[in-house]
């Protein structure tokens, strides 16, 4: 006889197995194999398979080969699409969504892998909250590589957000929510990428809102990643209390990198002057 708690699982198992198969997308012509099972018209694979739960035997339905490559079409497309959704949300307002390490220029190779090696190890550092501050002078390429950063976490699954103090000064500023709603709403992310720090307004408040944001992010320990015009030196050595409250969280936990070079935004603009004066017959 059969136990009672095999009993008691018997009933709600079955019912289980039965909604399952019931679930199970069926091909549009199927016909009886040799075997006794359906097969798909198409791909002739099975469309029902026997199972064995708590000794009874009991047939249900299965997935051929050429249904599951349509579910997993169907899912490929979800995922892409969901990818594109979070590239918007990323670089709202902006064309860095084309940014990425496939368009790398390499002049600069032995920073191109680094900035690879993050992207490859951001698990790890997502879980110690590690970041990467990346100074240097203008048009440099920290901007660029920060991008490519992003993409490429985005194609992995992760959730980016890449923004500037005043874009984020100007959200606080002009929505009804409150202002720690705002810096809340900052930490959902995985990755949180902040551009061009020490370009943003001077005042009191823009620099204790700016403290709130990177402490926010520091407390959650939560990975930040910074770029700057400003030297090393003036953020290990700041001009007032106030910046120093700043980059000293943000040196805790971003890694300095030096990204320098010649400007690729001088050169771009210098090309692009020599193309139109070729066009023009000057």
């Amino acid at each position: 006889m059969k136990g009672e708690r095999e009993m008691s699982l018997e009933e709600p198992l079955m019912r289980m197995i039965i909604n399952l198969s019931n679930s199970v997308p069926i091909p549009e012509n199927e016909y009886l194999g040799e075997d006794g099972f359906l097969h798909c018209s198409a791909c002739h694979a099975k469309t029902q398979t026997k199972i064995k739960i708590l000794g009874r035997e009991r047939i249900v339905r299965c997935i051929c080969q050429c249904r599951q490559k349509e579910i997993d079409a169907h899912k490929k497309q979800d995922e892409e699409k969901e990818i594109e959704r979070r590239r918007k949300i990323c670089f709202t307002g902006t064309d860095m969504k084309d940014w990425n390490f496939d368009n790398d220029d390499l002049k600069n190779p032995v920073l191109s892998a680094t900035m690879k090696r993050y992207v490859d190890n951001f698990e790890e550092h997502r879980q110690n909250g590690v970041g990467i501050l990346m100074w240097g002078g203008c048009g440099t390429g920290k901007t660029y590589y920060a991008a490519c950063i992003a993409n490429e976490l985005i194609t992995k699954g992760y959730s980016v957000h890449m923004t500037n103090f005043a874009t984020l000064i100007n959200r606080i500023q002009g929505t009804f929510d409150e202002k720690q709603d705002v810096i809340n709403d900052l930490n959902r992310y995985s990755l949180l990428i902040i551009d061009d720090l020490g370009a943003e307004r001077r005042s009191e408040y823009m620099q204790e809102t700016v403290f709130n944001i990177i402490d926010a992010r520091y407390r959650a320990g939560k990975p930040l990643i910074i770029t700057t015009n400003l030297s090393i030196d003036e953020i290990k050595n700041p001009q007032s209390v106030n910046h120093g409250r700043i980059y000293d969280r943000i040196i805790e936990r971003c890694f300095p990198i030096h990204v320098d070079g010649n400007s690729r935004r001088r050169e771009r603009v210098k090309q692009s002057y020599h193309e139109m004066k070729r066009k023009l017959g000057l």
